[in-house]
């Protein structure tokens, strides 16, 4: 499988975005734009657990990663953003549907996001997530850009669910569509993120029609990297959702966290049939499968020895608005890859 949506994902893709673009509603005058305003907020979401209320739409926003980037993008909010971090290893960004997003919202960084990054952007608000960005052990935490006046969303795959830093309160699809209602809410842009979810829903389901089901649907791992012991989905992370819905069996479903490490021993005594590589970072998705295939514990593997491993990219993994493409894709593999 190539390393990018394939061309059938994107016209597809595409047009969902024709449909949901930045010309839903008609234009009006500004007098008719701010009364509309004012009827609209203030507005309350919930947000990992908490309530979060909004006066008026953020005006700076700071994105960290490619995933939570084009969930603002796909809603046509780059006009609300200061601009985005990330490292330039996430795939290509030319062909996406919301590649004009890249061109009007300045990159501004490729490292890490930090407090005096944000503060440089006169940020309003960063929108990232727990190891999507905010970490204890940096200091960079919505408490502490609280503290200096700077508001965070947090992406809901990221969700910590009380039991130590695990994450993930909700499925993966389900974590993408509250963050895109809450987002529509609190940037009154509602029926543009509900037209979003709604073409999200219907794409997914069409792909479910079509994928292998009962007896036919193969054992999936998800291989992220890592040699040692390899970090992989629970069943809080969009690979979980990605897999099922497309017709696979998650071996890993019963892991209540996100991106999480295993041992060798669990992959092999689960005999996976399909391994899908997540595709980033400075180990190509052809080196990863080098390792798979040359590791010894693996040998009788299922999917090695069958050699079924897809390679799917970052962004299709993570919470973004390709993950429906991305299930569109691997059902078609796991039906052609079938024995």
């Amino acid at each position: 499988m190539p390393n990018s949506l394939r061309p059938a994902a994107l016209v597809l893709a595409a047009l969902v975005l024709t449909g949901c673009g930045a010309d839903v509603t008609p234009q009006s005058d500004g007098k008719d734009d701010s009364a509309k305003a004012d009827r609209h907020y203030p507005v309350t979401v919930e947000n990992c657990g908490e309530k979060k209320s909004y006066d008026r739409a953020p005006q700076r926003v700071v994105t960290n990663d490619v995933g939570i980037t084009e969930i603002m993008f796909a809603l046509g909010l780059e006009d609300h953003m200061a601009g985005y971090v990330m490292p330039d290893d996430k795939g290509d960004m030319t062909s996406v549907p919301w590649k004009d997003g890249y061109k009007k919202t300045t990159w501004l960084s490729k490292e890490r996001i930090n407090k005096e990054l944000v503060l440089g952007a006169r940020a309003d608000l960063v929108f990232a997530g727990w190891n999507y960005g905010f970490n204890e052990g940096e200091g960079f935490t919505p408490a502490e850009l609280k503290r200096v006046g700077v508001d965070s969303y947090l992406l809901s795959e990221s969700c910590r669910n009380g039991q130590g830093k695990a994450r993930g309160v909700m499925p993966p699809l389900e974590a993408l569509y509250t963050d895109l209602g809450n987002l529509g809410r609190i940037f009154d842009v509602e029926e543009r993120a509900d037209t979003l979810v709604a073409s999200f829903r219907k794409q997914v389901a069409d792909a479910q029609a079509k994928a292998p089901k009962g007896s036919d649907r193969p054992r999936v791992f998800l291989y992220d990297d890592g040699k040692d012991k390899p970090l992989t989905s629970g069943a809080y992370a969009g690979p979980h959702d990605i897999i099922t819905k497309a017709g696979g069996d998650h071996i890993m479903k019963d892991l209540q966290d996100s991106w999480t490490t295993v041992g060798w021993e669990t992959v092999v005594d689960r005999d996976p049939e399909v391994i899908v590589i997540n595709n980033y970072g400075d180990t190509s998705a052809e080196q990863k499968r080098t390792f798979l295939k040359s590791y010894k514990p693996l040998a009788n593997v299922s999917a090695i020895k069958n050699d079924r491993i897809v390679v799917l990219d970052y962004v299709d993994l993570v919470e973004s608005p390709r993950n429906p493409a991305a299930i569109s894709s691997l059902a078609a593999d796991l039906r052609k890859s079938a024995p």
